[in-house]
């Protein structure tokens, strides 16, 4: 596939005629704190050059990225060939071929969904918010009702975000998570007064088991996977304090 090397492609096992890739920093032309493939448009890079890796982003892949506005809440979106850029939803699922679901994160949790059959895609945006408020819930919805699958039907991948070791929280989010399922404890570790070390990924595979999900894959919650702990390679938005790019993962019918 035509990707820079730096790139992630995505191991699982796809049915024919489903493709997924995972941007990192390598491959764009912008500079300074969003060197270099910056494909966020609202994070205060050029214009001109967003557009410019957007494009680089569309070739590579040989199909064209929905590009949404992410606003770390659980809508989900249908997509195809006619849908614009900048729709405001946190997940999305199409059955066209050559439309590409694609999330944009520089610290939150990219999860991307096919079925077994390839006759769907979906995407979602997990950040702690949207992951406790049921994004993942509505992108599995999205998917079985484009396709007919059931949830064991479905497969999951999980992209680079903040690890387990870099994620401090607030006792509410602890909090939120352990409403949801009290499991969720497990994904939690003690770090000063009031606060708590997250299992961002953890704690999607384990909303994922219990929508029935049990093909999962990606991100292990390893420092490799981590944006933080990886500054050449991903971009950061807690480690770099705001001022970052994002990259993106997709997931497509070709």
């Amino acid at each position: 596939m035509p990707y820079p090397a730096a790139w992630i492609v995505p191991d699982w096992p796809l049915p024919p005629g489903v493709r997924a890739a995972c941007t990192t920093r390598d491959g764009g032309v912008s500079v300074g704190p969003y060197a270099s493939l910056n494909l966020g448009d609202h994070v205060g890079d050029q214009p001109v050059t967003v557009a410019a890796n957007r494009a680089r982003f569309a070739q590579a892949l040989q199909a064209r990225p929905v590009f949404m506005q992410q606003v770390h809440g659980t809508q989900a979106a249908p997509l195809t060939a006619a849908t614009p850029d900048g729709i405001q939803a946190d997940a999305c699922v199409t059955t066209e071929p050559g439309v590409a679901c694609t999330i944009m994160v520089a610290d939150c949790l990219p999860v991307l969904f096919a079925t077994r059959d390839g006759s769907a895609v979906a995407a979602a945006h997990a950040g702690w918010r949207g992951l406790a408020g049921g994004v993942l819930e509505s992108a599995c919805r999205a998917l079985r009702g484009a396709s007919g699958a059931s949830a064991t039907q479905l497969q999951a991948w999980l992209g680079p975000c903040i690890g387990p070791a870099a994620f401090e929280v607030g006792a509410e989010v602890k909090a939120a998570f352990e409403a949801i399922d009290a499991a969720a404890a497990a994904m939690f570790r003690p770090h000063g007064p009031g606060k708590w070390l997250a299992d961002l990924p953890g704690l999607a595979r384990l909303r994922l088991r219990t929508l029935g999900v049990s093909q999962i894959y990606g991100n292990d919650g390893t420092e490799r996977w981590c944006t933080v702990a990886n500054p050449s390679r991903f971009f950061s938005h807690r480690r770099d304090r705001g001022l970052s790019g994002r990259f993106a993962a997709a997931v497509w019918r070709a």
